[in-house]
């Protein structure tokens, strides 16, 4: 069983004007001289933690991490102005080209494999390999599923703190009400829904609950974001035309690829990776049978982390095996 690499500490930080309003967080560790991967964060809103530098050998990798728009250390904190997925997607671009980056590899989970995905159909010549996990298809039945109908029926005692801060008559759509207390003026509706919407997510993250996850979840700072900004893409389709990543998945042919996805995942159910990977056959598609959404699970990392290894391995041109 692979476990996650030691912590390290980044050797660069950099704050990345994107335009006007928008300052990003990104940070390198590891080997400047390694293989460029870039972690790509979930939510959209969750921000990245020193655990993501860690899937990596930093002996191999340049080990690239930022916040996207209103997310973590980046500024300003949950802004929604100038934050689609449209922006995110040159936002990546513009830091490669900050960074002097020729080809990367994408590392990105959840929010974050959609996010490489949309990057990659934009900019196919740039990607070297994409490791994703818990694919999120942002399609409006995933949306529907987690918010409005279907994991209720997993996790009805949860479910019922997820209902408390909306009104029965608005109950039919969940999203668009809790967008409206998430971008209303009342500051204490506003922090109680957000605490509310990221604890059902981090409740529903893990096969096995975890509070460590679900304390993460509702960090008051994380759980503004997460919720502002998740709410203000989800009630916005992502940003995405309807199926969008499957319909144009023709444009990943030439990129080689490795899905990571729990059976029991809650939040993504697995067939948005079933759906992927016949989309796009010659991704390597790898269902982990103990495990739900979370990439802390021990078998998800140990999946990503033999990845990681296999992938360096075959970039650098060394066909040992991952002990």
């Amino acid at each position: 069983m692979q476990i996650l690499f030691p912590e390290i500490k980044p050797y660069a930080t950099h704050e990345l004007a994107v335009d006007d309003v928008h300052t990003l967080y990104v940070e390198e560790s590891g080997d400047p001289g390694g293989i460029p991967v870039l972690f790509v964060h979930g939510g959209p809103g969750a921000g990245c933690s020193k655990h993501d530098r860690r899937f990596f050998n930093p002996e191999l990798y340049r080990i690239i991490l930022f916040d996207q728009r209103g997310a973590g250390r980046s500024k300003p904190h949950a802004e929604l102005e100038h934050n689609t997925s449209q922006h995110l997607v040159e936002d990546m671009e513009k830091i490669r080209e900050f960074l002097s980056v020729d080809k990367w590899v994408l590392f990105g989970g959840s929010w974050g494999s959609t996010l490489s995905l949309l990057y990659a159909q934009a900019y196919p010549q740039n990607v070297l390999y994409m490791i994703l996990r818990g694919i999120f298809l942002c399609r409006e039945q995933d949306l529907q599923w987690f918010y409005q109908a279907g994991a209720d029926r997993i996790f009805p005692d949860y479910w019922q703190d997820y209902l408390a801060p909306i009104a029965e008559n608005e109950r039919d759509d969940m999203i668009g009400a809790y967008y409206k207390k998430l971008t209303g003026s009342n500051e204490l509706a506003k922090m109680s829904a957000a605490k509310a919407w990221s604890q059902w997510e981090g409740r529903c993250a893990t096969l096995r609950p975890n509070p460590d996850v679900v304390d993460r979840f509702t960090d008051p700072h994380m759980a503004v974001s997460l919720a502002r900004i998740e709410a203000h893409y989800f009630v916005n389709c992502g940003f995405m035309s309807p199926n969008q990543i499957i319909n144009n998945a023709q444009t990943l042919a030439g990129i080689p690829a490795t899905i990571i996805h729990g059976r029991y995942d809650m939040v993504c159910p697995l067939d948005n990776a079933f759906a992927l990977a016949e989309a796009w056959p010659t991704a390597k598609l790898h269902i982990i049978r103990d495990a739900g959404h979370s990439s802390s699970e021990p078998s998800v990392v140990d999946a990503l982390v033999r990845v990681t290894h296999d992938v360096a391995q075959e970039l650098s041109g060394d066909g040992d095996e991952t002990s």
